[in-house]
């Protein structure tokens, strides 16, 4: 099984991301994410044996929980540059709290050997993958033109355990448990 958790978003964060990317997607050749993938990942597990499941849940249930927060999804950007750009991501304005919250999953799901995070936290939202023959320029030209964007607001009363499916041109994404705050 391939986990993560995450925050999902308000639809009508989701609605004004995909109605602001929805004419670029024919013209550039990017991998988008489709909008029913929009989400928030606060820790990736990778693979994971299905019978071992319920220590990773057990683990999220035991966890402090930092309490609702509201978060602000705005700016586009580029990883890990502008130069050589790998991913178009939208960026996320939160309170401590994520951080906080991506914290402690990262150490109550170590304490069931999940690997723990080597860089800090950088709270983003992939809107798409970005191949060696797409058009930078036009990517480039994207981002500049909509740096400064804000797509609105989403208030974070739980978060989940997903599980990613391969499936034609991408992933599912399905929501296997979700948690309080």
């Amino acid at each position: 099984m391939r986990l993560f958790t995450g925050l999902s978003l308000a639809p009508p964060v989701v609605e004004h991301l995909y109605d602001l990317l929805r004419p670029f997607i024919p013209r550039l050749r990017l991998q988008w994410s489709p909008p029913e993938n929009f989400h928030l990942t606060t820790k990736f597990l990778g693979e994971w044996p299905e019978e071992k499941l319920k220590l990773v849940v057990d683990a999220l249930e035991r966890m402090r929980k930092p309490g609702p927060f509201v978060l602000e999804v705005e700016r586009l950007g580029l990883f890990p540059n502008p130069y050589s750009p790998r991913v178009l991501w939208a960026g996320v304005r939160a309170p401590q709290a994520l951080a906080q919250l991506a914290h402690d999953t990262d150490e109550a799901l170590a304490e069931v050997g999940v690997p723990r995070e080597k860089r800090a936290y950088s709270p983003h939202l992939t809107l798409a993958r970005i191949r060696p023959d797409s058009p930078l320029k036009q990517v480039r030209d994207l981002l500049e033109a909509h740096a400064a964007a804000c797509f609105g607001l989403t208030e974070a009363r739980d978060f989940h355990l997903y599980l990613s499916r391969p499936a034609p041109g991408g992933s599912k994404y399905e929501k296997l448990v979700t948690f309080a705050l």
